[in-house]
């Protein structure tokens, strides 16, 4: 499968590149960032230097690889956990302007399925944006993966536990791969 996967360098992303590689997947690995390219090839994948607000390079990126599979792996988040209020308007444009750049051009280049990453909490004050971003994935039939708040390496939680709902980002990208060919939906992952 051909797979376009957009946040190859967050913190799901990068544990879902070589898990996709190993699988005979070829995939695209997107990031906005020039500097994180060498990881992404490292890694086995292809990279792609976009911004998902660049509709048209995006578009066009996206339609040159010619994706089975788009997966929105995209958030726009600090580095420190006490960071996240002030980062909410930028996230929640990821969520809505993003995603629906990100669906047009998975439209375009013909992508039979297109899955999401959102979350399984509603966070204060920014339930609109989640809701939309869902509503937008699940009305051309996606599939949208609600992780619990992610912990271990690279996560806000290194050495100690979120309040649930949670799970280890490692488990959440080996879930992930069960769910290539799930059917539109929507999909919670967290710890049982």
């Amino acid at each position: 499968m051909r797979v376009f996967l957009a946040g190859a360098t967050g913190v799901i992303g990068i544990r879902l590149l070589p898990l996709l590689v190993s699988a005979g997947h070829e995939v695209a690995g997107m990031t906005r960032t020039p500097e994180k390219t060498t990881q992404i090839a490292a890694l086995g994948a292809t990279p792609v230097v976009c911004d998902v607000f660049d509709a048209v390079t995006l578009l066009e990126t996206v339609k040159a690889f010619r994706p089975d599979l788009v997966m929105h792996q995209l958030t726009d988040l600090p580095d420190k956990r006490d960071e996240i209020a002030g980062y909410a308007e930028r996230n929640n444009r990821i969520r809505t302007e993003g995603t629906r750049s990100l669906l047009a051009a998975a439209g375009a280049a013909g992508a039979r399925r297109f899955l999401a990453q959102s979350i399984a909490w509603v966070p204060p004050g920014n339930g609109e944006a989640v809701a939309e971003h869902e509503r937008q994935v699940l009305d051309v039939g996606g599939v949208v993966v609600r992780y619990g708040q992610l912990f271990g390496s690279g996560t806000y939680y290194l050495d100690d536990l979120p309040p649930p709902p949670r799970i280890h980002a490692d488990d959440a990208a080996r879930r992930t791969m069960g769910l290539l060919d799930a059917q539109s939906g929507t999909v919670v992952l967290c710890e049982e």
